[in-house]
């Protein structure tokens, strides 16, 4: 069971649908976090380095001019306003994109018009772009590693720095580690990392200054890792992240819904919340429609207990009516791997008349060919059994044994 704590409950102290959509989206991560047939975007957000570098300059870090765009038409109106020369720089959330052809130089535009649609078509390990980063080009002396990430073992968190930056921390010998806890990083350890860095001056300065600007947004955000690599030291001796990765513990997502427009939707999402209910895809094959979140939360519980995996929690909310159960059966249609439907329905300001006329009239239309297993409580909930039993529901007296039914007939 769910069980909202006092910080929990002021967050949702708020009226919108759309911090109504986060709160489902928190639910959903909750069940997630103790399924194995989980979503890896629902536990955690790994952003995307410009996503990343949004929040760097709003702590202060120190950055190059870059500007984000997502098809050519706008990159060549941010290649304008930036100047060249410029690096294009592919945002996928995996590594290696140096190496994969994701990272170009451009000096003009003969270059851009070629470039940034090589950039844009790649896939990288399994993941095509999100969006480029047009980023001005870095005159950099040396490249330094820093991170600080929730070392969950030991209840604190930790600060990595190494003088060798620009690959993977694994492969670096020379690593500086230190305990922080829960706490800012103080002047005395931002410049005892500098000083084991082997820097000094402007250089050390601006070391000890990003750390601390660094472990500011960690805590504040509470997030599991925040990494610059490389931290370039430049030909000035100044100090500029030309790298970041940001990574939100899931733990604590529900306390930072400014966070959450970084979250990936999917398109079949994004449709549901325009269509004002609340749509989460998953990875099984029954989908499981409800009306509150803790109703749908505690199927998609019992239905992963008996061995069903859930393709989809949506919730049609407090004022659904036929037209929008109509357009949430349409998107579940539209999920390939649906085998079955569980409906678990407590009819209260919600009539489960309407939700049978939204049945029946998606049979009527063709619009789904699917067994339905369904549980009806509430209001007009045996006018509603009347209207769909010779329909292809299958009405069931308790929950226990729609999902029983439900996992049987989808196998």
């Amino acid at each position: 069971m769910l069980k909202w704590s006092k910080c929990d409950r002021r967050q949702i102290n708020k009226s919108s649908n759309e911090t109504w959509n986060f709160i489902i989206t928190i639910i959903v991560q909750t069940f997630l976090t103790v399924n194995k047939d989980r979503k890896s975007h629902f536990t955690c957000m790994q952003l995307l380095e410009f996503q990343a570098k949004e929040l760097f300059r709003e702590y202060g870090i120190n950055l190059l001019g870059s500007i984000s765009s997502t098809n050519i038409e706008e990159g060549r109106k941010h290649a304008k306003e930036l100047g060249y020369p410029f690096v294009i720089k592919i945002q996928v959330p995996v590594g290696g994109r140096g190496k994969a052809g994701g990272i170009q130089k451009c000096q003009n535009d003969d270059e851009f018009e070629l470039k940034y649609p090589q950039v844009m078509d790649l896939e990288i390990k399994g993941e095509k772009a999100r969006a480029i980063l047009l980023e001005k080009m870095a005159d950099i002396k040396k490249e330094l590693y820093l991170s600080i990430f929730l070392n969950r073992s030991k209840r604190c968190y930790t600060i990595i720095a190494s003088a060798e930056g620009g690959v993977e921390i694994e492969s670096v010998k020379s690593q500086i580690i230190k305990e922080i806890g829960l706490g800012d990083v103080s002047d005395e350890v931002a410049k005892e990392v500098a000083k084991e860095m082997g820097l000094e001056g402007i250089t050390a300065d601006g070391v000890v200054d990003t750390l601390k600007k660094l472990s500011k947004l960690t805590i504040e955000k509470e997030a599991e890792l925040v990494e610059i690599n490389p931290l370039a030291i430049m030909q000035d001796d100044t100090i500029v992240a030309l790298d970041g990765k940001f990574v939100t513990d899931d733990n604590a997502n529900f306390r930072h819904d400014e966070l959450q427009k970084y979250q990936e939707k999917t398109e079949i999402e994004e449709q549901a919340e325009k269509s004002g209910f609340s749509l989460v895809e998953l990875d099984g094959d029954i989908a499981v429609v409800g009306n509150g979140a803790g109703l749908v939360m505690s199927t998609l519980d019992m239905l992963s207990d008996n061995g069903g995996k859930p393709a989809c929690f949506l919730d049609v909310g407090g004022g659904a009516t036929t037209e929008s159960v109509y357009e949430a059966l349409t998107l579940i249609s539209k999920l390939d791997r649906v085998k079955g439907i569980l409906v678990n329905l407590y009819g209260g300001i919600v009539k489960t008349t309407v939700v049978a006329e939204a049945f029946l009239k998606a049979y009527e239309n063709n619009l789904i060919d699917l067994p339905v297993f369904s549980r009806l409580k509430g209001t007009e909930s045996e006018k509603a059994k009347e209207m769909l039993k010779d329909s292809r529901t299958n009405i069931f007296d308790s929950v226990e044994e729609a999902i029983n039914a439900a996992v049987m007939g989808t196998k």
